[in-house]
């Protein structure tokens, strides 16, 4: 089930993110596929970072993927809903954590000729992947709306990933 969902959730199936939104009982899976991922990067930089690189991209990826939830929910619910946006945190966070699974293909940047190539189709993905999580989460009917959602969220996010992650590189 957790392999379909997956594989759901990278085809942009807005369905599966429904279904996630839906499903209470998918904040396990969701965290799964964000810890799979983080560790996918984490293998794909393991000639950059080594084995504590790992462990420390798992620990920020499951951070990053708390606080994206909170600002989006926040952004989202409180300064762009739409008359029909009903949504709480949990659903935020099944949906945007099964967002996360274009981020598997992230292990092949292990092969360094390719690195560069793999990691910008990754982040092209996920973001396509986080707009349609967005969308259905807030049961938006624009697409342009959850992408303005995205962008703010990612410009409101940038300071505050400036602020953690100052202590963690001298490291």
């Amino acid at each position: 089930m957790l392999i379909d969902r997956i594989l759901r959730a990278a085809r942009l199936d807005a369905a599966l993110y429904e279904e996630v939104e839906a499903d209470t009982g998918a904040l396990g899976q969701a965290t799964a596929v964000v810890v799979l991922s983080s560790v996918a990067a984490g293998i794909g930089a393991i000639g950059v970072g080594g084995i504590r690189g790992l462990g420390m991209g798992t620990m920020l990826a499951l951070l990053g993927w708390y606080v994206w939830a909170v600002v989006t929910w926040l952004i989202g619910t409180r300064v762009l809903p739409e008359p029909q946006t009903r949504a709480d945190l949990g659903e935020l966070l099944r949906t945007i954590g099964f967002a996360s699974a274009p981020g598997l293909i992230r292990v092949f940047c292990v092969i360094t000729p390719i690195a560069n190539i793999v990691g910008l189709v990754a982040l092209i993905w996920t973001l396509a992947a986080m707009v349609v999580a967005v969308r259905q989460a807030l049961d938006y009917r624009s697409t342009p709306r959850a992408i303005a959602v995205c962008v703010i969220g990612l410009v409101a996010q940038t300071p505050l990933w400036a602020l953690i992650l100052w202590p963690v590189r001298a490291l």
